[in-house]
């Protein structure tokens, strides 16, 4: 009786208008935070006296705590509450940009950078779970992840045009200052909008040892593919560090169907074709996208010779067609199945990818990049809201944590996988006696290829359910 009457009053308090908007901000400001150094690193670099080695690793710190934690975070969230995790989470996050805005010796900018990660890993998934368990189903469902996906790319792509201004107009220290005002302001939207968890269920004691594996597993499988771009994916250091993650893993699989305590992931939530579907199709897109912006920003620069500001601005068609195809998945959305928007909107995003692999070492702007940049841009935006919405399909309330964190996972492992193993296929293209316009060429049609894999899973693995359709939050698979 008193949870129930706890979870009515925590109902009646929560204000679904501002739980989204903290949510879409807490979104916007991860998003950007993946790109929005890129072209400050020179200028990073020479400040703080980076070698060239280490100044990789002001994206790698990130990268690697943030995926490497994601599960974790999951699990601490559907554990410890939601909201609780996500205010923890904002208050790192925004705290470890402002040391980095303040950093004087490149060990501190990369620990900031790490700290960071940390912090992301555990507010990204807290988010998505709130926002799930805030919008459970029907049009209102269908509506909230539109402008979450907007928001996400959008804040990918603004992460150009945003740290191309502020490199040249201002400081590389506002590539972290940035963060500090949308940390804040997620920070009192969430206090205020939120409503207290009821109490947690007793589940058991936690899976210490399962969430070592995982976490170490996680780290170390990133760390092994990002550092691809200095090792060999056949050098005895890159496929040491797989192995060693990838034994790990197993272990973590191990103990998640042999141990009595709470586990970090239910490993029934497998049998959930959305779950899986959506993980699948996640990663194959995160994969490509990763790749997209790498490539296609290097050759605005390198090739066309255009400088960052510009460079930045000219990623702002690609933010309004996220939008638009955001706009188009929600219209879409209430009665088309979400492997039909899934198919679609890969298909086009795969034509945009195969679009990008004529551009040319003599080419501009408005022919080699604005037209394919459009079409790859409304795509994604039509995968990003229903990939999202249906991988808690289905999902028990107390595992949308859980769910969410694999979600997130299965984007950075993709993103990683991807970038690196595109960008030594477009390495090799280079050597053997071509340009760069040639690598940046086949690494973007290689780009297409996963796209069109990703098709091939959202229309043989997820079931045809309509977004819009009443909710399956809660019920058991």
């Amino acid at each position: 009786m008193f949870r129930n009457a706890f979870e009515n009053a925590s109902h009646r308090a929560t204000r679904p208008g501002l739980v989204l908007a903290a949510v879409a901000v807490v979104q916007f400001m991860v998003s950007l935070d993946l790109s929005v150094v890129n072209l400050g690193l020179p200028r990073i670099g020479a400040a703080l006296g980076f070698s060239e080695v280490g100044l990789t690793w002001v994206i790698h710190a990130y990268a690697l705590t943030f995926g490497g934690f994601l599960l974790l975070g999951g699990k601490l969230a559907d554990r410890y509450g939601r909201r609780r995790i996500l205010l923890l989470g904002l208050a790192v996050f925004g705290l470890a940009s402002l040391a980095g805005g303040f950093a004087s010796l490149a060990g501190h900018l990369v620990a900031a950078r790490a700290v960071q990660g940390i912090g992301a890993a555990a507010l990204a998934p807290a988010a998505l779970s709130l926002l799930t368990s805030t919008f459970p189903g029907g049009k209102a469902r269908v509506r909230a992840f539109g402008v979450w996906s907007a928001v996400n790319a959008a804040g990918g792509a603004l992460g150009v045009l945003i740290g191309g201004l502020l490199t040249e107009y201002a400081s590389w220290r506002w590539l972290m200052f940035v963060n500090v005002p949308m940390a804040a302001g997620a920070l009192i939207l969430a206090a205020r909008s939120v409503a207290a968890d009821p109490p947690a269920e007793c589940r058991g004691r936690p899976d210490v040892l399962g969430a070592v594996l995982a976490t170490a597993g996680m780290v170390l499988l990133v760390f092994g593919v990002v550092r691809t771009d200095r090792h060999a994916w056949t050098s005895s250091t890159t496929l040491t560090t797989l192995l060693i993650a990838v034994v790990l893993l197993a272990a973590f699989v191990y103990v998640e169907k042999t141990t009595t305590r709470d586990p970090l992931i239910r490993l029934g939530l497998f049998a959930n074709r959305f779950v899986v579907g959506a993980n699948a199709f996640n990663l194959l897109l995160g994969a490509a996208m990763a790749s997209c912006f790498y490539f296609v920003s290097l050759y605005i620069q390198r090739v066309l010779g255009t400088g960052p500001a510009t460079t930045g601005l000219q990623f702002l068609p690609f933010a309004l067609g996220v939008v638009l195809g955001a706009v188009l998945a929600v219209k879409f959305g209430y009665r088309a199945a979400p492997r039909t928007l899934l198919a679609v909107g890969g298909l086009l995003t795969a034509t945009g990818f195969a679009w990008f692999g004529f551009i040319s070492a003599h080419g501009s702007f408005l022919v080699d990049v604005l037209g394919p940049s459009i079409v790859t841009s409304v795509g994604f935006g039509l995968c990003l809201g229903p990939v999202v919405s249906i991988a808690t399909r289905g999902v028990a309330e107390h595992e949308t944590g859980t769910a969410s964190g694999l979600l997130a996972s299965s984007r950075q492992i993709g993103a990683s996988l991807g970038l690196a193993a595109l960008g030594t296929a477009a390495h090799r293209r280079t050597g053997a006696a071509g340009t760069l316009n040639d690598g940046y060429a086949l690494g973007l049609t290689l780009g297409a290829v996963l796209l069109a894999g990703a098709v091939v899973v959202a229309l043989t693995v997820l079931p045809r359910v309509v977004l819009a359709a009443p909710s399956l939050v809660g019920e058991k698979r």
